[in-house]
């Protein structure tokens, strides 16, 4: 399989070497995402810069993974306010997922592809300002083209690049399941060859394809082959009126069987307050890797 045999050059920034913590709850993180509601910088009542001490506070955990809509501002003085909030509140960025990346990567337009590499270049550089040691870029679809992993592993191979210079993961997650289906991402990655762009295995995502529990895992089971720095925890997802459900004992065995070593960020997404099942996804988190 691709995720088995995948390698990776090691020309230019060499290897990342970020260096994990081996207790458990220091290597769990809350997502702003689901609450995403209350973060909004238009309507929202709780401050990006309130949310490292809002989730220290409530949850007793010190990583948190801002979504790039949740910041209002990316000049210099709002980034330093940030990194300000993450000190004075003992936490750390262990991730930024990027959405805001207006082309894709596989357009068959080659300007296209450079404004979205351009968009992601920029969010490494905030990433580094804040000292995330990742971000998550999302592979938006093109109208009228087939994913194309070729052409995304070019684009994607640039942002990687780049990203060694100012020691930062690009990590690719399975969330649209138009054009982040696993497998797609495990070839692109394979195509990269770089260890500078990675997987982040979303436990439940993959059910959106509606393909059953057993594609999940082996779609989680290969991406966590391929996985660095980020992995997004939850045990169900609402799509619409479907609501799926997944075994997260067994997700969390299909992490440890690969050997994965980074982060686990809580990103309870269903309709409802998300700090009650927040709460209940450390505790089984914390369960799991005891």
């Amino acid at each position: 399989m691709l995720a088995a045999t995948a390698s990776f050059r090691l020309e230019g920034g060499g290897t990342p070497s970020v260096q994990f913590p081996s207790e458990p709850r220091a290597r769990l993180a809350v997502a702003s995402y689901p609450f995403r509601k209350l973060i909004n910088p238009n309507t929202g009542t709780l401050s990006l810069l309130d949310f490292p001490k809002m989730v220290v506070d409530r949850f007793g955990v010190y990583g948190v993974e801002p979504l790039d809509a949740h910041f209002p501002s990316l000049d210099a003085g709002y980034l330093e306010k940030f990194r300000n909030a993450l000190e004075s509140s003992k936490a750390r960025v262990v991730n930024i997922p990027v959405g805001r990346l207006q082309t894709s990567f596989y357009d068959l337009d080659a300007a296209n592809r450079k404004i979205a590499v351009e968009n992601a270049k920029r969010w490494a550089d905030v990433a580094a300002a804040i000292g995330s040691p990742s971000i998550r870029t999302h592979i938006r679809g093109a109208k009228g083209v087939t994913p194309d992993a070729g052409l995304a592993a070019d684009a994607l191979r640039r942002v990687a690049d780049y990203g060694a210079e100012k020691n930062v993961v690009i990590h690719l997650e399975n969330d649209s399941p138009d054009s982040e289906e696993p497998f797609f991402l495990v070839s692109v990655i394979a195509k990269a060859a770089t260890p500078w762009l990675r997987a982040l295995p979303d436990f439940c995502n993959s059910m959106l394809l509606d393909k059953g529990e057993d594609f999940n895992d082996r779609a989680l089971a290969a991406l966590f082959r391929l996985a660095y720095g980020i992995s997004h925890v939850k045990d169900s997802e609402q799509e619409g009126k479907k609501f799926y459900r997944i075994d997260l004992a067994k997700a969390f065995a299909i992490a440890q069987n690969a050997g994965y070593r980074g982060y686990f960020s809580m990103e309870y997404d269903a309709a409802g307050d998300p700090y009650e099942p927040t709460t209940r996804l450390i505790e089984q988190s914390l369960k799991y890797l005891a």
